[in-house]
């Protein structure tokens, strides 16, 4: 997957785990679907820290604050960074050994561009290159789909997903999913671009 990634452009970066009150109060509607998930510290040491910082659920909120300081102009764009990393999401069901724990490593890309056509192709691409390794590096067949609005991933326009069978249950379980965002971090988070014509435009 990390040379199919890099075959597109994107590049590896990581950034920390640990992110402010703020900055996931900031974006709350995206949140909100994480919060009984959101594992937080509280303490150092023996001491009772000021205020409570989150292990990350997702980045969202610790990655676009840079993406705003990196993008003004479209020669910028399009930014692709992926990480390879862990994440925590303290779910109060019990976690399901070999589906999903509290403590997961996956990957996670997060892509700026100039226009909504070229985020949704490159949403689908991505969604490709999962199933393809689904199907022929573990062997496991999968069916591409988008997410009904009740499932789709918290303040994205659609998730795209790839859902595979268990053939002794007859059930579904979700596999990889590829969200387009649409422009609603950009607003959050202030991510504008200077278009040829010398406009202000938001990324998708």
């Amino acid at each position: 997957m990390d040379s199919r990634f890099k075959g597109l452009g994107v590049q590896n970066a990581y950034f920390p785990m640990f992110v402010t009150e703020a900055a996931l109060n900031k974006e709350k509607e995206h949140v909100e679907g994480f919060s009984p998930e959101v594992a937080w510290v509280t303490r150092s040491g023996q001491s009772e820290m000021k205020e409570p910082i989150a292990i990350r659920p997702t980045s969202e909120t610790i990655m676009y604050p840079a993406y705003a300081k990196w993008i003004h102009s479209h020669r910028d764009l399009p930014l692709l960074i992926n990480q390879w990393t862990n994440v925590v999401r303290w779910e109060f069901k019990h976690p399901t050994p070999f589906i999903r724990t509290r403590e997961f490593l996956w990957q996670e890309g997060h892509t700026a561009h100039a226009n909504k056509a070229e985020c949704d192709a490159f949403v689908r691409s991505i969604l490709n290159i999962y199933a393809t390794t689904y199907q022929e590096l573990l062997a496991v067949p999968v069916i591409k789909g988008r997410k009904s609005d009740d499932e789709r991933f918290p303040g994205a326009d659609n998730t795209e997903t790839v859902e595979l069978y268990v053939p002794v249950s007859g059930r579904g379980i979700q596999g990889a999913t590829s969200h387009m965002l649409g422009n609603n971090f950009s607003k959050m988070f202030e991510i504008n671009y200077q278009d040829v014509d010398g406009k202000s435009q938001m990324v998708w």
